[in-house]
């Protein structure tokens, strides 16, 4: 199974494509958690899941050829403050 790691994730595995085992998507998130660790379990626990580019949750079968993507929850938004209209 081919599996597409972002951000954090991928910093962590060291690749940005990785090959997992497994019948649904949690089992390849706990192959995976279990090869590179705590700190990519914690991650991809609260992330997003896609399969072949359709939203997917821990239950989401899969199959040989299926590309799975794990992405870590993202976050942002802007620091700065609005500006006045006087400004």
């Amino acid at each position: 199974m081919n599996v597409r790691l972002f951000a954090a994730l991928r910093e962590i595995a060291g690749h940005s494509h990785v090959e997992a085992t497994g019948h649904t998507v949690g089992d390849v998130v706990d192959d995976l958690s279990a090869r590179y660790g705590g700190r990519f379990s914690q991650i991809a626990e609260v992330g997003s899941f896609v399969v072949n580019g359709e939203r997917a949750s821990r239950d989401t079968p899969i199959a040989d050829g299926d590309e799975v993507a794990l992405l870590p929850p993202v976050s942002g938004g802007s620091s700065a403050e609005p500006r006045s209209a006087g400004s």
